[in-house]
């Protein structure tokens, strides 16, 4: 290669690059129910605007005749669909994302499965998206998965949709089919608040009005997909936001240098401009912002950089550097919409992780208000959420967090719940807005503290938290280290599972929710008598891990003692001293521990005891003698 053909090569690469950095950028997915066409619809857009190599389309003939589902043609749904599993199977299971340009703009789509079980995949493309395509089979009309992706791309905050009414050549290209469905989804999608829903008659797999103009359809007067989605306005207002930039890392490579670094959320920040830190409050100016590439004089929505202050502050991850003028919610109350993902059901009163752009914290959701119905988006009652359902709920978390309503700002104001045993997604959230009762509601600063009301009793606080199966022993051995304290002139209060049922929690039966709020209220209970200088005993059940951790986070490190009375299912059944096991085995007892409902056995517990073979006096001097070494 000579010098002025690589300096050619070289002045149109740049001019090439300079000319992709000035087009605009449209995120969007598809999504709608199973076999619409999602995947081949993004691989027809790939093929028609020759984004294809090659040795890709010698592959994709190849995996076509293997794996395809369109008889002699190409099956350009195998473009997106890389999974083995999803080529067997002729369905999406992952979100696939790919880019290409045209002359006009930029794109990145989300080919997001259609399964109702991966709805959550279906969300994870949505929260990015701009735009979505909802695909309809001609044949078919609108399906239950249809209005569920539909209303969770309003949740999400995208504003533009497209109705593909796809296999349009199944059904003859007969207008009446097409009016009719268009219809129907006016009919439902009308208080989604879409700003604008534009339906386009197609077949993905021959290409009409997809790329060009169909010549079966000279009844459709509208623009192609391809012209829709390079014209539609795309709201371009994320500099007019307040700026908003997460803390990630707190950069300190020397004594020098000091650091914020993020990714910026939202809005715009220069050289000089003041800023604020979101739980504190305490303001700054903006000495430096630094760059793997250099200084910059500003920073945009998107840009990954390092801001220098001119003070030192704390802002440590999970806070905000933010507009002085604009600051975020700081709260630990919020309503938020909820998309539950799991199998198993969320259970108000369950201990989550509450996971935001950069924070993590302890959280529950205390109160679930209403679950959304999803043929009709009525708001109806419900005790709990299950797979894929959506619902308004009351949050509380153990600490403060800064965090804006997502209908302003889809990053700050959105969240991910982790169960904390498996590490699992179970749900993701919606920040509506703050609940009034958190802003009302302060810490009442006290002269004499817990530490005061210990000294005064000579002892350490602590909770005694047994937990086993009914019949274990637990409550005969508990009793027994109340007796062996007190006469070693310990101050002690018991809270048995059965006495609490007769005043505290008798409005509590059963079920799992009620099981999960009756730990919840016996867990404050036990803290505010730590609080008094007390050693609480609490004999529960307390079947679920979640609960018990749940628990355990609401006292200081050392305070909270896991006493697991391992007794074995059959021997309790035995013993069976309130003839319980007996009502259970004959289903005469509903979400009986061991019988119709799990236990959870602790992992780690601080005192592990195993009742065979040792008398309740034996055991109990094992926990004192505990106590007496801490």
């Amino acid at each position: 290669m000579t010098a002025a053909f690589s300096q050619d090569v070289s002045g149109d690469m740049l001019e090439y690059l300079a000319d992709q950095e000035q087009k605009s950028l449209l995120r969007f997915l598809t999504c709608g129910s199973v076999d619409d066409g999602k995947s081949t619809l993004i691989g027809r857009l790939l093929y028609d605007t020759k984004l294809i190599f090659e040795d890709q389309l010698a592959a994709l003939e190849r995996d076509s005749a293997k794996h395809g589902t369109t008889g002699e043609d190409i099956d350009f749904a195998l473009l997106v669909d890389g999974l083995e599993a999803e080529r067997e199977q002729g369905i999406t299971i992952d979100v696939a994302y790919r880019f290409f340009a045209t002359s006009k703009r930029k794109f990145i789509v989300a080919d997001t499965p259609g399964h109702e079980e991966y709805t959550r995949n279906m969300a994870t493309g949505a929260s990015t998206a701009d735009l979505a395509i909802v695909l309809v089979d001609s044949r078919q009309g609108i399906l239950r998965q249809t209005r569920r992706h539909s209303f969770i791309a309003s949740l999400l905050g995208i504003r533009h949709i497209v109705v593909a009414v796809n296999k349009i050549d199944l059904v003859d290209f007969d207008q009446a089919v097409f009016d009719k469905i268009v219809a129907d989804y006016m009919d439902f999608a009308k208080d989604l608040g879409f700003k604008t829903i534009t339906p386009i008659p197609m077949s993905a797999r021959f290409g009409d009005n997809v790329t060009t103009a169909s010549e079966n359809m000279p009844w459709y007067e509208g623009r192609t997909l391809l012209e829709h989605l390079e014209t539609v306005p795309v709201e371009n207002d994320y500099l007019e936001r307040s700026f908003r930039l997460p803390v990630q890392l707190v950069t300190r490579p020397n004594l020098d240098f000091r650091g914020f670094s993020g990714q910026v959320a939202s809005g715009r920040v220069s050289v000089g401009d003041e800023v604020t830190v979101a739980k504190s409050g305490r303001t700054s100016r903006v000495k430096e912002i630094v760059t793997w590439d250099g200084n910059l004089e500003t920073a945009v929505e998107g840009q990954a950089v390092t801001i220098v202050l001119e003070d030192q502050l704390e802002a440590s991850r999970g806070n905000m550097l933010v507009s002085p003028g604009d600051r975020p919610h700081v709260a630990d109350q919020f309503m938020a919409h909820v998309i539950w993902f799991h199998a198993d059901a969320m259970m108000p009163g369950r201990s989550y992780v509450l996971r935001t752009e950069a924070d993590s914290v302890s959280a529950t959701i205390t109160t679930l208000k209403y679950h959304i119905d999803i043929n009709t988006f009525a708001q109806e009652a419900a005790k709990s959420l299950h797979m894929n359902e959506v619902g308004v709920c009351n949050i509380s978390t153990q600490s403060p967090i800064a965090f804006d309503s997502y209908r302003d700002n889809r990053v700050t104001g959105n969240f991910v719940l982790i169960d904390r045993f498996t590490n699992q997604t179970v749900g993701a959230g919606m920040i509506d807005f703050p609940l009034r009762r958190s802003q009302n509601v302060h810490w009442q600063a006290l002269d004499i503290n817990k530490e005061a009301r210990a000294t005064l009793k000579h002892q350490k606080p602590a909770v005694l938290w047994f937990t086993g199966y009914s019949g274990s022993g637990k409550s005969t051995i508990a009793n027994t280290v109340e007796k062996l304290l007190h006469a070693k002139g310990r101050h002690t209060f018991m809270l048995d599972g059965d006495n609490i049922r007769h005043g505290l929690n008798r409005d509590l039966g059963f079920t799992q929710e009620d099981r999960v709020e009756n730990i919840r209220r016996v867990a404050e209970v036990a803290k505010l008598m730590t609080e008094a200088g007390l050693v609480v005993i609490v004999s529960f059940i307390s079947p679920f891990r979640s609960e018990r951790q749940m628990a355990r986070d609401l006292f200081e490190p050392g305070e909270f003692i896991e006493v697991f009375v391992d007794t074995p299912l059959d021997e309790c059944a035995r013993r069976d001293p309130k003839g319980l096991y007996k009502k259970a085995i004959a289903g005469e007892i509903d979400n009986f521990t061991g019988i119709s409902s799990p236990y959870e056995s602790p992992e780690s517990p601080e005192i592990h005891l195993h009742t065979i073979g040792h008398e309740p006096v034996e055991l109990a001097i094992q926990i004192e003698t505990f106590l007496n070494g801490q």
